[in-house]
């Protein structure tokens, strides 16, 4: 078998069966706003990081997804020295990372520099898409993408506290923040604007194989993957033929969540649901968890502390109770009975 070639279903599996059950959470810090902030050196906040991945440990978490930026690459030295400085903190906490490169989610337009204001009452304001809409279209950014990929993946492919790799979140999403979403809600959203935007997106879906093809060409220890978010048959064998374990997104209820898990069993390889949680949708940590745990499928949630993200509000706007996260500012639950069940079930009470 060739190094850079995708693992067989055996490899994965047998990269799975020495895992834990993974469960954790999508983390950012609460004093960020984006994955800019996160980042720059000028906002990156060791001691918040240090203080907030201890709570996700309290709760029996032992593995993050955090996201990174393409225009970091700007400083590739000061970059990989506070990725080394965030993995050393993980590790300190018995925290595995999954690092996502690519994000078709939300805003266009990222600028270096001093991130605006959250807006408020809006979900995520200031989240930024890599590369951008406006920049896959571009093919004189390929070369500095492809060094960033090459770049982060070629520096930390061989480090054991590095989990996996999510190459590419939700390829082609069409939801804009501030339309809203129609009846039939999120995922017929998404699978509508999906359908229509799948062949007027080539240039997206051109980035998404290549960003296989140049980490793989680094050979990293670590799978591969990138996840399916909705319910286009085209693009989810896409991204499971191009990925070494399967990841999905999944914030609808128990019943769907457990038909989806049978279909994507087909595949004979690792799952690890890399996004789930909206409390007004039905989807808690009661309904979740425990399936997760019974099929032994690693899970992220969306959020941990409370802050500049803005996400315990919901997509739309409207929410009478907190959609993500679970900790407040001061590392107090939201609910101190839905944390107590969080460390129960991860074995932490």
């Amino acid at each position: 078998m060739r190094e850079n070639a995708r693992w067989s279903a055996e490899r994965a599996m047998h990269w799975y069966d020495a895992q834990p059950w993974l469960v954790g959470c999508n983390f950012i810090p609460s004093s960020a706003a984006n994955q800019l902030e996160m980042w720059q050196e000028e906002t990156f906040d060791s001691a918040t990081i240090d203080r907030e991945l201890g709570w996700a440990a309290a709760l029996g978490m032992n593995s993050v997804r955090v996201f990174l930026h393409d225009l970091l690459w700007a400083d590739p030295t000061g970059f990989k020295a506070r990725i080394e400085t965030f993995l050393s903190i993980a590790e300190n906490h018995g925290i595995s990372t999954m690092f996502a490169l690519f994000d078709d989610c939300w805003h266009d337009g990222a600028r270096l520099g001093p991130q605006p204001a959250p807006m408020p009452g809006r979900h995520n304001s200031c989240w930024l898409q890599s590369p951008g809409h406006s920049v896959v279209a571009d093919p004189k950014a390929l070369p500095r993408l492809e060094a960033y990929v090459k770049g982060v993946i070629g520096a930390f492919g061989s480090d054991e506290r590095v989990l996996a790799w999510d190459l590419y979140n939700e390829v082609t999403n069409g939801f804009l923040p501030g339309q809203g979403l129609p009846p039939g809600g999120r995922e017929a959203a998404f699978a509508d604007a999906a359908r229509r935007r799948l062949e007027s997106m080539p240039d997206h879906l051109q980035l998404l194989d290549l960003s296989f093809e140049w980490a793989r060409a680094v050979q990293p220890q670590q799978p591969l993957t990138a996840g399916s978010f909705l319910p286009d048959r085209e693009l989810n064998a896409r991204l499971a033929e191009l990925s070494d374990v399967i990841s999905f997104h999944s914030y609808e209820s128990a019943a769907q969540l457990t038909t989806l898990i049978a279909r994507l069993r087909r595949h004979e390889r690792p799952l690890l649901c890399t996004e789930y949680m909206a409390r007004t949708r039905g989807c808690d940590f009661a309904a979740q968890l425990p399936i997760f745990k019974r099929e032994r499928i690693g899970c992220y949630n969306w959020g941990l502390v409370n802050g500049k993200t803005q996400t315990h509000i919901a997509w739309t706007g409207e929410s009478d109770r907190w959609f993500h996260d679970i900790l407040h500012a001061d590392g107090s639950g939201y609910d101190a009975d839905e944390v107590a069940f969080i460390r129960n079930i991860t074995g932490r009470a």
